[in-house]
Formats: C-alpha cells, structure tokens, sequence
C-alpha cells in the first residue's frame, strides 16, 4: 500500500506516532533530501531517529540536494544514465509515491508557500512524431496511466510556449509536476524533522559501515543504521560502481521584465534528443529565478566551472536558440552558476539491506543520480519496510528479489 498523506506522514511539527522507551533507535546518516525523507517517515511511525550528517542545509556552502534542479519527472528522466532494468522498474513506483506526496503538500497554501514545492506545468518536446520512437511513446503511454495531473500531448504547445520554430521540435506533450525551490525545502526539511524529534549530529563518516556497524550502533544506541550519503556510499557501502555526473544551472530573473515570465517547466531530454548534448533544461525555481540547462559530465570530481566554461556557454546557447528572448535575461548577480555532482552508480538507485555481512542491521539508499527529490519518498517507503524487516528478524534479499512478475511486490503497507 503506497505511502498516504495524512495516514502514514504529516507536515506538521510532532510525529504521528509517539515514540516510547521501547521504541527502536534508527540512525540515518546522511542530510540531503533522501536522508531528511527517510527520516520524516521513520519518525511518523514512531522510532526515535538520530541524522548524522558531515554537513546541513546552508545558504552559503550549498548541499548537492539545494544544487539540484528538483523538477519531478517519471524516469529515465532529463540527464537519461538509468541503465539497469531492476532500478527503473522500481524507481517508476517510487517517484509516483513522490508525486502524490509532493502534490498533497503543494495544495496546501500555507505548506506550499513554506515549503517551496508548487505543481506547475511541465512540457516536454521531441524532434520526432513520439509514435516513431517506441521507448518514448512506451514512455508516454505509461505517463498517462500514472495517475499524474493534466497531461496533455500536442503540438501546439510548442507555438503556446513560444518555441523557435527553426529548433526543430515537432511533438509534445504536457503533465503537472512538482518544481522545488530547493533551498527553501531543505530549510523546511530539517526543521521539520527536528520539530518531530530527530537529533541531529555533525560527523563526518570515512570508513565501510560494515567495518564500523558493531561500534556505530553501540555509540547511538541504534537498531539499525541507513546510509543515505550519495557518493560517499563509495566507501561506507563499498560500492565502487559510485561515480558523479557533474552539472551546472545557470540561474536568470525571470519577473517578465526583459521576456515573458515563464510559468512552465520546458524540457528536451537526453533520451528523446538521444545525445545528453542537446538537453534542454528550463526551470523556474521561484517566483523570480529561471534554471537554464543542463549538462551531464560523467566522472568529472572537480567543481571548476565558469560562466565562461566552453560547456556552459554551449548550454547556454543551445537554451537561447530554443527559447527567444533568453539572450538578454539578466543574471542573478547573487548566484548565477549553480554547480554539483549527481551521485550515480552502476547499477542506478540502491534501495537495500547489507548483503555482505550475514545479520547485518544496515539499510541502504543512495545512487539516485540527478532524480533525488522526484524518488525520495517511494524510497523512504521502502526503507522503511526494510528497517521492518531488519527489525523483525527477516533475512536480507537484493533489490531484483522485491520485483513480482511485471509488476511491484509490496512487502508491507505503510
């Protein structure tokens, strides 16, 4: 049974469910949004929680979770990299778990202003009658059964949002989705979770959890431990398929003054465009920022990018050939280039129990890529049902053992 609003998690400050002296301990490590999500669940049904992090959310040093476009898309999703057929399949469940949840707090007045999540229209285009690709109309098709919000396929949404013609697209299609403004979400996360009782610790974690577990647990008084840390699941998972794919957004005034005010979120994906050189990556983030992009730059570990930089200006070339009227946007003089590392790994998203150590209470979710925000709740669903499972003395199984015959096992309701 997928996670409900209101029934299995509230936004308001206070758990759901009160924790006793009884109640099991989980330490979450880890601070960006999949750690903060799981954590919000794991509270509402009535663990003590404990979030160790090498860093919270700041409007100086930025989190990779604020750097992140966090526009919600059903996968494989702009930056394209999902490659491993188990991990798609359940991130098509997760993110629409996400989708419900993001939607419920955006038809809030007072959460969405609060929590900077609003339901915009989110277009997508390709340079091909969709039919003509079967991955993407398969796509489509499975878009429009989801169970999103206003979807819409035509053509003439590309005349309506002012589209070059000479850019070549030729088909589109339309839904409602969830646009983060990241900083203000990240803000409201972490006090969320703290109002609702977790403790936070400031810790960096620098060796293979299975190596520390025994001494981690008796130190936090845990019951079970769950890595949320990104790339640094490299090493506290042992996981050496973890590798970046580097990004950068440049962010615009968008109050309608030097062009039309965007109100949707405009996309050419890697997959549509079949080269991760042509997305186009359009975004408002708040009331007045655009996010122009995107790039995708596998393995590259340094965050050395400038306005300047022969990819960004390509970016930025191809956005303003796409959508007249961008080359005189003016930019945001207080942050103009956002820049960080998707946490990938070879096999996509990782949502599971320590299989390397026989009795091991460590729970995993970490390589969720450039998707993070658009999967954090179906995944923390499921660790949640995994720290049931660790809980209850039920052996450990891989992430492919979780999957019924075409379609998802659900292994607990929440």
């Amino acid at each position: 049974m997928p996670l409900t609003f209101g029934r299995d998690i509230s936004p308001f400050g206070g758990p759901l469910r009160q924790p006793t002296s009884k109640s099991p301990h989980i330490l979450v490590i880890g601070g960006g949004v999949v750690g903060l999500v799981s954590a919000w669940v794991l509270l509402d049904r009535g663990y003590h929680v404990t979030i160790l992090s090498k860093a919270w959310v700041s409007d100086e040093q930025r989190l990779t979770s604020q750097i992140a476009g966090a526009l919600w898309e059903y996968p494989p999703a702009v930056c394209g990299q999902h490659t491993d057929a188990i991990s798609l399949a359940h991130s098509k469940r997760w993110c629409m778990i996400a989708y419900h949840m993001w939607d419920a707090i955006a038809s809030n007045p007072a959460l969405s202003q609060e929590s900077g999540v609003r339901m915009m229209p989110s277009d997508f285009f390709f340079f091909d009658q969709i039919e003509k690709d079967p991955r993407q109309h398969s796509k489509m098709m499975e878009i429009m059964a989801s169970g999103v919000r206003g979807f819409y396929r035509g053509a003439d949404i590309i005349d309506d949002r002012g589209i070059d013609p000479s850019y070549g697209a030729v088909d589109a299609y339309e839904l409602m989705a969830p646009i983060i403004d990241t900083d203000r979400a990240m803000h409201w996360l972490t006090s969320l979770v703290q109002r609702k009782g977790a403790t936070l610790v400031t810790e960096t974690v620098e060796k293979d959890l299975v190596d520390i577990e025994d001494s981690l647990r008796a130190r936090f008084d845990a019951d079970v431990i769950v890595n949320c840390t990104g790339l640094q699941s490299s090493t506290l998972a042992g996981d050496q398929s973890v590798y970046p794919i580097r990004g950068g957004l440049i962010r615009v005034i968008n109050d309608g003054t030097v062009f039309p005010k965007l109100n949707a979120a405009l996309t050419i994906t890697a997959d549509a465009a079949q080269s991760s050189n042509e997305i186009v990556f359009l975004v408002p983030r708040n009331d007045n920022i655009l996010l122009i992009g995107g790039i995708t730059e596998p393995h590259k570990w340094n965050l050395d990018l400038t306005l300047q930089s022969p990819i960004i200006r390509r970016m930025r070339e191809r956005c303003d050939n796409f959508l007249p009227g961008l080359k005189d946007a003016t930019l945001d003089a207080d942050y103009p280039l956002a820049q960080g590392l998707r946490p990938f790994r070879g096999s996509n998203v990782r949502v599971e129990r320590e299989l390397r150590r026989t009795g091991s209470r460590i729970v995993h979710s970490y390589g969720h890529g450039g998707a993070g925000w658009s999967l954090s709740f179906g995944c923390a669903q499921d660790v949640a049902v995994l720290v049931e499972e660790t809980l209850a003395g039920i052996s450990a199984r891989p992430m492919g053992a979780r999957l019924g015959r075409g379609k998802m096992e659900i292994t607990a309701s929440l």
